[in-house]
């Protein structure tokens, strides 16, 4: 009972952060697709510089799939009982996580735009930045996990 419990919450959570998350994609592609006049009928509103999807946000995608990549190896590793290569991919991971926190950090203080700036600027730094407080709660996560799997806390 008490597992099927936690599953239930695990499900539960999972689908709330879906729906928060939808939100605001909605709110970006509703914005996007059917301008405003206030914002002159075009997207980005005039005057709003868009940062280049080509640059920083690529690199932050490509270091982002490698961190999934790099812990679902150390997952596996655990189930095989390879403790080295698990904690070896969750540093890797715990890595890539403060890697991808750095460049964002970067990117928010070098956009060329702000919050106030239109809807363009309120999503864009109220979806990237919950996305970053995700990822910063998930490498504290991570970060406990590889310290639990050193202490042996986990096997197979």
């Amino acid at each position: 009972a008490v597992q099927q419990g936690l599953r239930m919450g695990m499900i539960l959570f999972i689908v709330s952060e879906i729906m928060f998350f939808f939100a605001f994609f909605w709110a970006f592609f509703t914005s996007s697709l059917s301008p405003v006049f206030k914002n002159k009928g075009v997207w980005p509103p005039a005057g709003i510089e868009a940062i280049s999807p080509w640059g920083l946000p690529l690199l932050n995608t490509i270091i982002l799939l490698s961190s999934g990549a790099s812990v679902t190896w150390a997952h596996h590793a655990i189930v095989g009982g390879f403790k080295k290569d698990a904690l070896l991919g969750l540093v890797i991971t715990i890595i890539f996580a403060v890697i991808f926190t750095g460049l964002q950090g970067f990117e928010y203080v070098n956009a060329p735009f702000a919050m106030s700036d239109s809807v363009y600027g309120s999503v864009f730094f109220m979806a990237t930045g919950f996305h970053g407080f995700h990822v910063i709660i998930g490498t504290i996560f991570l970060f406990v996990c590889a310290f639990r799997l050193y202490l042996n806390h986990f096997s197979r």
